[in-house]
C-alpha cells in the first residue's frame, strides 16, 4: 500500500568552492604548493603568472570584512546543472581576466621567501640497506629470495614480529617458494641478525638487546648486562634492582655499570633510517613574527601566495566563438568544456585568495592574543587559549580555526613552533587567577627534573607539591599531564 509522509529535515549543503577552501586551508605550505602544482597540471585554463611584476595591495588581500562572503553563499547556486551554450555570457568571461581580484600575488612577505626550490637529500631505505648486505653472502637463489622476503616483513623498528608458520604459508602462496620453518630460522639467526644495524631482525626487545650485547667487547659489565637481560629481563624492566643484586651476588656499583651498558643500546635499530628520512623533511613556516621597535609584525610566507591567472588562450577561444556567426554542434560542446575549466580555475584562484585571508586573519588574532609571549619568549606567559576564543574574535567557525592551527608553523625570534601548541585550557589557582595548563605542565616537568633519581616522586607526592604552590589539581590530572609529557611513573624513573 502506498503511503505519503511529510518530513522536516535540517540539511547543510556545502558548495564545491567551500569544500575546496576547507581543503586548502588545512594544507601546510609544502603540501599547498603541491596542490597548486597539481591543479595547474590538471586545468589548462589556469596559468602560473610568475612573469608579471604587478601586485595588488596586501591590505586589500587580507580585508577581513570579505572573509566570510564565500562561506555564506547559497550552496544551491553551485549544484550541477545542464547548461546550454547559448546561455553563456561571453563578454562576462572575456572581461573577467582583467579583474585584479583574480590575481593572488601579495607583497605581505619578505624577499627572502622568494626561493621556491627546496633541496632534498635522498637516502636509501632501511630494507634496501639490509638487502644489499644480505646479497654479499654466498646464498642460493632461493635463499636470497627468502631472505629478501623476510627483510620485506621487518617493521619500521627493524623487528620481525610474524610467526614463522605464517611466513612459510605466504612464501608458498605469493612467491611459489616451498620451504620450512627451520630454513627461515637459519636465515634469520645466521645471516639477517648479523647485519647492520646490529639488532635488526630480532623478534622482540629482549632478543634485540641481547644481539647487540653479543657483538660488544665482552667486558665484565657487558657480560653482567647480558646475563641480566637473559635471565632477569622481567625484573629489569620493572626496575626491581634488589632482586638482580641478590640473584648475581653483585654490588650496586657493578649493577650500575651493567645498566649503563644496556642504556647505551638501540632498542629500535630500524628507526635510525626512519630518522634520516624525517630529517630531510624541511619545516617551512607559514608565518613569520618579528619584533620591530617593541611591536609585533606578522607576515605570511610568500609560498602561500602563488601568482595565478586565467589562460589567455582560453580567453581567445571565447573571443573566437563569440565572433563566429554559424556555430556548429562541436563548437557548442567545446565552449561548454571551456566554461567548465574557466569556472574551475576561477574557483581555485578565489579559494586561494580566501585561504590567504583566513590564514592571515586567524594568525593575527592569535599573535595579539599571545602578545606577551611573542614579545618575551617565556612559555609561562602563554595565556589560556582555546579554539572557541579565536573563533569568537575572527567570526570564523571553530573547525576552520582548528584546520589553521593543527598543521601550520610560525617562525618567531625564539624558534619555529607549531601553532596548535599555543592552545591550552585554563584552570584557576588559589589566588583566583586563571593559569594555562601549559604553565602547570612546565612546572610539573621542572619538579620531576629536580627530583632525587634514587627516590623519584610519586603522583601523590607531585600532587601535594603543586597544591602547595597554589595549583589545586587532582592526582588523576597529574597522571594525565605526566602522560602528555611522556614521563613514566615513579617506579620506572628510578635510577641506581
Amino acid at each position: 500500500m502506498l503511503k505519503q509522509d511529510l518530513q522536516l529535515k535540517q540539511l547543510l549543503k556545502l558548495s564545491p568552492q567551500q569544500i575546496q577552501l576547507m581543503k586548502l586551508v588545512q594544507l601546510p605550505t609544502l603540501a599547498f604548493e603541491e596542490a597548486v602544482k597539481q591543479e595547474l597540471e590538471e586545468n589548462p585554463a589556469l596559468e602560473d603568472d610568475t612573469s608579471e611584476e604587478d601586485a595588488f595591495d596586501s591590505a586589500d588581500s587580507f580585508d577581513s570584512s570579505s572573509n566570510n562572503d564565500m562561506m555564506n553563499d547559497d550552496a544551491d547556486d553551485y549544484e550541477t546543472q545542464q547548461i546550454d551554450a547559448s546561455d553563456i555570457n561571453i563578454d562576462e568571461y572575456l572581461s573577467d581576466d582583467e579583474i585584479p581580484n583574480y590575481r593572488t600575488q601579495t607583497n605581505n612577505y619578505s624577499e627572502d621567501d622568494e626561493e621556491r626550490e627546496i633541496p632534498f637529500v635522498e637516502y636509501e631505505t632501511f630494507q634496501e640497506h639490509i638487502s644489499q648486505q644480505l646479497h654479499t653472502f654466498r646464498l642460493t637463489e632461493e635463499e636470497e629470495n627468502i631472505g629478501d622476503f623476510l627483510i620485506g616483513n621487518l617493521d619500521e623498528d627493524g623487528y620481525l614480529r610474524r610467526e614463522f608458520s605464517s611466513i612459510v604459508d605466504d612464501l608458498a602462496f605469493t612467491q611459489s617458494i616451498y620451504t620450512n620453518e627451520k630454513t627461515i630460522e637459519n636465515l634469520l639467526l645466521n645471516y639477517i641478525q648479523k647485519l647492520d644495524p646490529v639488532g635488526v631482525g630480532a623478534r622482540n626487545l629482549q632478543e634485540c638487546l641481547l644481539i647487540q650485547l653479543k657483538s660488544k667487547q665482552q667486558t665484565p659489565s657487558v657480560k653482567l648486562a647480558y646475563n641480566t637481560l637473559h635471565q632477569m629481563f622481567d625484573a629489569f624492566t620493572k626496575k626491581h634492582y634488589n632482586k638482580i643484586i641478590q640473584k648475581f651476588l653483585i654490588t650496586e656499583e657493578q649493577l650500575k655499570d651493567a645498566v649503563h651498558e644496556i642504556e647505551r643500546l638501540n632498542p629500535k635499530p630500524g628507526k635510525s633510517f626512519a630518522n634520516n628520512a624525517k630529517n630531510t623533511e624541511q619545516i617551512i613556516p607559514d608565518f613569520t613574527i618579528k619584533i620591530l621597535d617593541g611591536e609585533l609584525e606578522l607576515t605570511l610566507n610568500g609560498r602561500n601566495a602563488p601568482e595565478l591567472r586565467i589562460s589567455q588562450d582560453y580567453s581567445e577561444m571565447l573571443e573566437t566563438y563569440k565572433n563566429t556567426e554559424h556555430k556548429s554542434r562541436e563548437q557548442k560542446d567545446a565552449i561548454l568544456f571551456v566554461k567548465q575549466k574557466l569556472d574551475s580555475a576561477k574557483w581555485f584562484i578565489d579559494a586561494i585568495k580566501q585561504r590567504q585571508q583566513t590564514l592571515f586573519v586567524t594568525m593575527n588574532v592569535i599573535m595579539n592574543y599571545q602578545k606577551e609571549y611573542f614579545l618575551a619568549g617565556d612559555e609561562e606567559l602563554i595565556k589560556p587559549m582555546i579554539l572557541k576564543d579565536i573563533a569568537r574574535i575572527t567570526s570564523l567557525d571553530i573547525s576552520t580555526i582548528s584546520r589553521v592551527a593543527n598543521s601550520k608553523y610560525v617562525s618567531t625570534p625564539y624558534g619555529t613552533i607549531l601553532i596548535k601548541k599555543l592552545f591550552s585550557e585554563s584552570m584557576t589557582n588559589s589566588e583566583g587567577d586563571e593559569v594555562s595548563t601549559r604553565e602547570i605542565k612546565t612546572i610539573l616537568q621542572q619538579v620531576i627534573d629536580s627530583e632525587n633519581p634514587k627516590k623519584p616522586l610519586t603522583d601523590d607526592n607531585l600532587t601535594n607539591i603543586l597544591n602547595d604552590r597554589g595549583y589545586n589539581i587532582a592526582r588523576r590530572t597529574i597522571a594525565k599531564y605526566r602522560d602528555h609529557l611522556n614521563i613514566p611513573v615513579a617506579r620506572l624513573r628510578k635510577k641506581i
